[in-house]
């Protein structure tokens, strides 16, 4: 076995090793609770807000900014198929504390019952919200970030290219953490054997419910699967980060080259021995220190 990092090796040796299926995602779903509305926290207010055309969003708005302000639309992860919003509602409220910026983290409907393009459709709508409604947000139509984590930041890819090509609402960054991007990753053999929360199996469970149909196939849309985009330019100044032992690590570093080649600015973090998921180990200095290069490139972009 390859080494992990040392600040995740004890955990990554107890995790366990489940693979995601129908059984599981009922029993995951069954346990999630409705957790009402965010809490706010000191210097950030938090809220729900209904999103016409789309559902809830969580809101957080860092308090005493007088200016218009940057706005991140935040996606979350669980394989297009499960989560929820408030699983990042510290982070969120960090990007708002942090960068003084408004964060909208909405929901959006999960396969296999709702299959692309329907979450698109709703964190489209979303998008298109904030930047309808800016001046009463109090944020810069020209300072809206894309964001997501996993799935989540496969959505954010697909996202950020949708915008590109309509047109109608600039993007100025987007953060991909560990982002799933490529559907033809489950026909690839990679040595799983250092893969955590998220492993082939689960991968082929999360593309086969969204897409609706068997993942690999010639006709699947570049904005469900952002690595088939043929044309890369274009879009947003883009952070990208991902860990060695992540089934996605070789997915994303070949979008980060395609980016750089595309005459896109990018940044790409890798963590040498992180897993899929492993900021969730929130207190690991080598989490703090990943979380931290974000905000540092979102201020550098946002400045």
């Amino acid at each position: 076995m390859s080494n992990f990092h040392p600040d995740l090796a004890l955990v990554a040796r107890f995790l366990p090793r489940i693979t995601a299926g129908p059984r599981l995602l009922k029993v995951v779903r069954r346990l999630a609770r409705d957790t009402g509305a965010p809490r706010s926290t000191p210097g950030v207010r938090a809220f729900l807000r209904d999103i016409p055309g789309a559902r809830t969003a969580r809101v957080f708005v860092p308090e005493g900014v007088t200016q218009p302000m940057p706005a991140m639309l935040w996606i979350h992860g669980g394989g297009f198929i499960m989560g929820s919003p408030a699983q990042d509602d510290e982070g969120a409220a960090t990007f708002a504390r942090e960068l003084g910026m408004t964060v909208v983290a909405p929901s959006y409907r999960l396969a296999p019952e709702h299959p692309f393009p329907a979450a698109l459709d709703d964190l489209y709508a979303a998008l298109a919200w904030i930047h309808a409604n800016a001046p009463a947000l109090g944020v810069r139509t020209d300072r809206i970030v894309i964001a997501g984590a996993s799935a989540g930041g496969g959505l954010a890819a697909g996202l950020t290219l949708l915008a590109r090509d309509r047109k109608e609402i600039p993007v100025a960054f987007q953060l991909l953490v560990y982002p799933m991007l490529d559907d033809r990753t489950v026909g690839k053999t990679i040595d799983g054997t250092n893969h955590r929360l998220w492993n082939a199996g689960s991968n082929r469970f999360g593309w086969t419910s969204y897409l609706g149909r068997e993942p690999g196939g010639a006709d699947v849309p570049v904005y469900a699967a952002p690595a088939r985009a043929e044309s890369l330019a274009g879009l947003p100044p883009t952070w990208i980060g991902v860990g060695t032992f992540d089934l996605f690590h070789d997915e994303d570093v070949e979008y980060a080259k395609r980016l750089e080649a595309a005459g896109v600015p990018v940044e790409l973090e890798i963590v040498p021995g992180a897993f899929h998921g492993f900021d969730v180990l929130r207190r690991a200095n080598v989490v703090k220190t990943f979380r931290a290069r974000q905000i540092e490139a979102l201020r550098r972009a946002l400045v």
